[in-house]
C-alpha cells in the first residue's frame, strides 16, 4: 500500500496558482519574531533571533558582519511585513514559501511567522506554499551562544509518540492542507520532513515509523485529499557511499517517501563556484542512485558566524560569491528541471530570509536587490 501511495503522488504537479511554469521556492526560516518557548529559552529580548544577527562580528578583513537588512529589522509575524514580502518576491520571480516548521515540548514553536505573518497577510492567496517539518536537534547554545556560552546540552529533543505525532497530523492538516494556496502535487498536499532518521527514530523501527506514514495519508484521503507527498528535505546532501544508498532506498520503499530537496547545496567549500559544482554533481549522483525526484536547490552562500564564535574564514562562503554566480546556478536548476518534465517543475533556493547563516534573498544594504534581480532575470520573463 505504502508503494502505491507513493507513486501515486508521483505525477506531474498542476501549475502554481499564478499561472507560472515553475515552483521558485524560497524557504523561510521563521525566527525573527517573539515565540513563546523562544522568549523563555533563547531570545529573551523580544525579537527573536535577530538578538543575534545584530551580534554578527567580522572574523577577518573585509568580512560583511553584521549583515544589515536594507528595511531594517522586521518581525516575521507581522502581517504587513509578509505583505510586502509576498509583493516583492511575486515582483521578482519567487511564487513559493516553503515554512520552516517545528514542535518541540508537545507545542508547536515558531509558528507565529506562519500563522500570524503569512497567513495574516492580506494578500497570501497569491502565493503558493508549504511546509517542511523542520525535526532536528536543538543544544542549547545552538541558537545563542551568547546566552548559553559552552553548554551543549541538549535544549529541543525532536523525537514524538504516537499520540503527539497524530495531533501533529491533525493540526497540519486543519491548519495548513485546506488552504487553496498550499502546494500540492498530483492532488497530493506536499508535507517535508528535514530529519527522516529523526522521524524512524521517533517510533523506534523503521516499519513503525512506516506505520506512522500509513496513518497520516489515511488521516490525510479522510479529509477529501487524493494523497499524501512526502518530501524529504535533508541537508545539503554528500557524495554517495554503497551502504548510504541501499539504506536510503529502503527507506524511500518503507516510508513512501516522493521526493527529495535539499535545504542547502551541499559540497561546501570557501569558493562558492566550487561550492556550487560540487552541488551539481552531488545532485546527479542521487538522481542515478534513487527511484524518487530530486529537486535542484541553490545557495546563495553560507555563513553562520553569528552562532559559532570559533567559526573563521575557511567556515563561510567568502570567494567569489556574486549575484550573477547565483543566477548561473539558477540557470543551471531551470535547465535540469527543464531536462527531466516527468517531474514537478520545483527549484528550490536557500533562502528567503536566513540572516544568521547569510544566505537571504530578501535586499540589504551590501548587495540590494541583486540576488532578487538574479531570479528575475531566470523566471520571471519565463513565467509571465
Amino acid at each position: 500500500m505504502i508503494l502505491v501511495c507513493c507513486y501515486s503522488c508521483r505525477g506531474n504537479s498542476s501549475k502554481p496558482i499564478s499561472g507560472d511554469n515553475y515552483y521558485v521556492c524560497a524557504y523561510v526560516w521563521p525566527s525573527c519574531h517573539d515565540d513563546s518557548l523562544g522568549h523563555k529559552y533563547l531570545w529573551p529580548q523580544g525579537e527573536g533571533e535577530w538578538e543575534v544577527i545584530k551580534q554578527g562580528n567580522p572574523r577577518f578583513p573585509g568580512h560583511y558582519q553584521p549583515k544589515q537588512p536594507l528595511w531594517g529589522y522586521e518581525l516575521d509575524d507581522d502581517p504587513k511585513v509578509v505583505e510586502k514580502w509576498i509583493d516583492t518576491a511575486l515582483k521578482y520571480g519567487v511564487n513559493t514559501f516553503v515554512y520552516d516548521w517545528y514542535w518541540f515540548m508537545d507545542y508547536p514553536y515558531l509558528e507565529g511567522a506562519l500563522n500570524d505573518g503569512f497567513l495574516g497577510a492580506k494578500n497570501n492567496g497569491k502565493m503558493n506554499f508549504y511546509i517542511m517539518w523542520a525535526n532536528h536537534e536543538v543544544k542549547k547554545n545552538y541558537w545563542n551562544y551568547h546566552l548559553h556560552g559552552d553548554d551543549t546540552s541538549l535544549l529541543f529533543d525532536p523525537k514524538v509518540n504516537m499520540d503527539q505525532f497524530k495531533t501533529i497530523v491533525a493540526r497540519v492538516i486543519k491548519q495548513y492542507f485546506k488552504k487553496n494556496n498550499y502546494v500540492k502535487i498530483d492532488g497530493c498536499p506536499v508535507f517535508g520532513i528535514f530529519d527522516m532518521n529523526q522521524f524512524v527514530k521517533s517510533f523506534g523501527t523503521i516499519d513503525e515509523a512506516a506505520k506512522a506514514m500509513e496513518y497520516f495519508r489515511a488521516e490525510v484521503k479522510k479529509a477529501g485529499f487524493k494523497g499524501l507527498h512526502i518530501q524529504e528535505n535533508s541537508g545539503g546532501g554528500s557524495f554517495l557511499a554503497e551502504d548510504f544508498i541501499k539504506a536510503q532506498q529502503e527507506r524511500i520503499d518503507k516510508l513512501g517517501i516522493n521526493s527529495h530537496a535539499f535545504y542547502n547545496m551541499g559540497g561546501f567549500t570557501p569558493d562558492y563556484l566550487t561550492y556550487g559544482t560540487n552541488a551539481i554533481q552531488i545532485r546527479e549522483q542521487w538522481e542515478k542512485a534513487f527511484s524518487i525526484p530530486v529537486f535542484p536547490t541553490v545557495s546563495i552562500g553560507w555563513d553562520d558566524t553569528p552562532r559559532f564564535p570559533e567559526k573563521g574564514e575557511n567556515d563561510i562562503t567568502r570567494f567569489n560569491q556574486t549575484p550573477r554566480a547565483f543566477e548561473s546556478f539558477l540557470e543551471v536548476a531551470k535547465s535540469y528541471v527543464d531536462e527531466h518534465p516527468q517531474q514537478p517543475p520545483f527549484i528550490m533556493i536557500n533562502a528567503w530570509n536566513e540572516w544568521v547563516e547569510g544566505s537571504y534573498l530578501l535586499p540589504d544594504r551590501y548587495f540590494g536587490f541583486g540576488y532578487l534581480e538574479a531570479v528575475q532575470h531566470v523566471f520571471r520573463q519565463e513565467n509571465k
